[in-house]
């Protein structure tokens, strides 16, 4: 069985500790691996019940916590080799919780690509905690923050007690311009059982509960928004999977470090269900399956979050596309 990996980021004193300590203390996280960078910085020595393996602790909720030091894939194969033998709890998921500098592009792509990994774990949510009260000085300064932000699926507002309601509220439009296709809420809701952290994204049983939160169909609004800009991208017939597949692979290969995330439904020659994907910079998640076309919008629509490339390039080489192999039967 395919494990999730949910990855909670976010920028230095971004407030992730503080959520993380929240729920440890709550007992919410149970069934779960958590791998943390240092157990002092989560603060939950006074949780610990017991060692069960070398730098591995369970905690009264029955989450297994463990330290990444150093290769990610070295840690995520180790815990699971414990889990395999029996020397921890079977957990169901893992919690991934960054360093506040980290680029959650190469995270994804260790999940996706590698083949060791592959068939043992899979990419559940990216969570990134955003600092309201920083936020502005953040994204001036720090080309992660932006990264961070633009990769979410879940953006979750942290600090909100320190500002003003209206500079929350602009925060908020902002964030929703930056990534208008991921869910926002306040760090301080998050709660036991909620899958505001801990859902599996489009491999939970419900997937298309979680393309509806993309609001893909909704009025997203176009332009740049600080170094990023949002290009959205529509056609109204069917599509050639293969020769589609063949266009993003190559635009991701000459540009993936310029495109910062992308989403998209689309409508397939052949097919009468919808498929849905979506990637961060280079690494694009499987594809996944629909039941039925959401609200009955039967139309392909790809929503793109890039940083230095022009996005009427991006238009006229979906167009060519299009206009040629992409062309209906």
């Amino acid at each position: 069985m395919s494990l999730a990996v949910n990855v909670i980021t976010g920028f230095l004193g971004s407030g992730k500790t503080t959520l993380l300590r929240r729920l440890l203390a709550q007992e919410a996280l149970g069934e779960t691996a958590l791998l943390i960078n240092e157990f002092g910085e989560v603060g939950i020595d006074h949780l610990l019940v017991e060692e069960v393996a070398p730098d591995t602790v369970l905690l009264p909720s029955g989450c297994v916590c463990c330290s990444v030091r150093g290769d990610l894939k070295a840690a995520l194969l180790t815990l699971h080799g414990r889990r395999s033998r029996g020397e921890i709890p079977a957990f169901r998921r893992v919690l991934l919780e960054t360093t506040g500098l980290a680029d959650p592009g190469p995270i994804l792509a260790t999940l996706n690509l590698d083949p060791q990994l592959r068939g043992r774990f899979h990419l559940g949510l990216l969570v990134t905690v955003v600092d309201a009260e920083h936020a502005a000085l953040q994204e001036g300064l720090h080309p992660e923050w932006l990264n961070q932000v633009t990769a979410a699926d879940r953006l979750l507002l942290s600090k909100a007690d320190r500002v003003a309601p209206a500079v929350l509220e602009r925060l908020d439009r902002h964030l929703a311009q930056l990534n208008p296709t991921a869910t926002r809420a306040l760090a301080a809701a998050v709660a036991s059982g909620d899958d505001l952290l801990l859902g599996e994204g489009l491999r939970a049983a419900d997937p298309a509960a979680e393309v509806g939160r993309w609001r893909l169909f909704a009025a997203v609004a176009e332009g740049r928004h600080g170094s990023a800009e949002v290009c959205c991208l529509e056609f109204d017939r069917p599509l050639d999977w293969m020769a589609f597949g063949v266009w993003l692979s190559m635009l991701l290969r000459c540009h993936g470090q310029r495109i910062l995330r992308v989403k998209g439904i689309l409508d397939v020659i052949d097919a009468s269900q919808p498929i849905v994907i979506h990637g961060v910079q280079h690494s694009l998640h499987p594809p996944v399956h629909l039941p039925a076309w959401p609200a009955g919008e039967r139309r392909s629509r790809l929503v793109f979050i890039v940083r230095e490339l022009d996005t009427a390039l991006l238009r006229r080489s979906f167009a060519a596309f299009m206009g040629g192999l992409g062309r209906a039967a």
